[in-house]
């Protein structure tokens, strides 16, 4: 099926049984947002070519944040992970969906130099977020111009998206260094989400990232790579984000002033505050709290 919204498209192209592409263009100033059920037996890859989308599981528990020119690799045979995705303005994503069955046919003899395919590891979840290799995003960009090929465009891509996967799993000398998946198992989901909960409860005065680390029994590292997995941003970005919204709330009750705002989210001067604030959102708190009441 294909469709066209202003200058945002979409087109799902069905390659095999078990194996298709979609396409996203998303050239408008617009969010669009997309849903598909997917189930536990596909392997989910997303390269978001240009711009930034974001990727929503577990009723928006916890969420990927795709930038540009980099892609996430998605497997969970426990459970359903279907898409709810959010394109930004200006964004190009491509998604390869993929059967494990129809995967096993195609890599049977790669199995090796892919760590997900193990014996030990079949049952298991992984999940990845890497860079897009420059050999790669210029496949991505031969799919996204194939419109030019008339007839034949749905061969070529299918072909054009066998070599895409090729690429993805190179079997060179550093794809284990590479591509072997960060994995996230669900002990070390509660404790990330426990970091969440607990900046959240102290955001007036957060924790170090080791003390943080310390407190929920992850090292740092895990801490980290695992917190931005989830939540698509850096443990202090995170939080800022949510001070700022949290400020904007207490702002929009009118049950506090400027200053106390700030205090409750952790500045001890006004100056600061407004300035974090203006960094957020692109104007003053008592510009905001003017506009709000208009």
């Amino acid at each position: 099926m294909s469709k066209n919204i202003a200058e945002s498209t979409f087109r799902e192209i069905p390659l095999e049984k078990g194996f298709f592409v979609l396409k996203f263009q998303n050239d408008t100033e617009q969010t669009e947002l997309y849903n598909k059920d997917i189930d536990s037996s596909y392997i989910q890859i997303h390269y978001c070519v240009k711009g930034n989308c974001k990727f929503h599981f577990n009723n928006n528990s916890y969420t990927f944040n795709v930038l540009d020119k980099h892609a996430i690799f998605l497997y969970n045979p426990q459970q359903k992970l279907p898409i709810n995705l959010e394109i930004l303005p200006k964004t190009s994503l491509i998604s390869v969906l993929i059967s494990i069955e129809k995967f096993h046919s195609l890599f049977s003899k790669e199995a090796s130099y892919i760590p997900f395919l193990s014996e030990n590891n079949k049952n298991r979840k992984y999940y990845d977020n890497t860079e897009i290799k420059s050999n790669v995003l210029l496949v991505l960009q031969q799919i996204f111009a194939a419109d030019s090929h008339s007839s034949i465009k749905d061969l070529y891509i299918k072909g054009k998206t066998y070599e895409l996967l090729s690429l993805h799993f190179d079997s060179g000398e550093n794809t284990n260094d590479e591509y072997c998946p960060f994995l996230v198992d669900d002990k070390e989901i509660l404790k990330i989400r426990k970091a969440k909960d607990i900046i959240i409860s102290k955001m007036s005065e957060p924790p170090t990232l080791q003390e943080l680390a310390n407190e929920v029994g992850l090292n740092l590292k895990k801490l980290k790579e695992g917190f931005k997995q989830i939540y698509g941003d850096t443990v202090y970005s995170f939080l800022f984000d949510y001070k700022m919204e949290h400020a904007r709330k207490l702002l929009e009750s009118n049950q506090y002033n400027v200053n106390e705002v700030g205090l409750q989210v952790g500045y001890s001067t006004s100056s600061h505050f407004i300035a974090a604030f203006k960094k957020k959102f692109g104007t003053t708190p008592k510009q905001y709290i003017m506009n709000s009441l208009q």
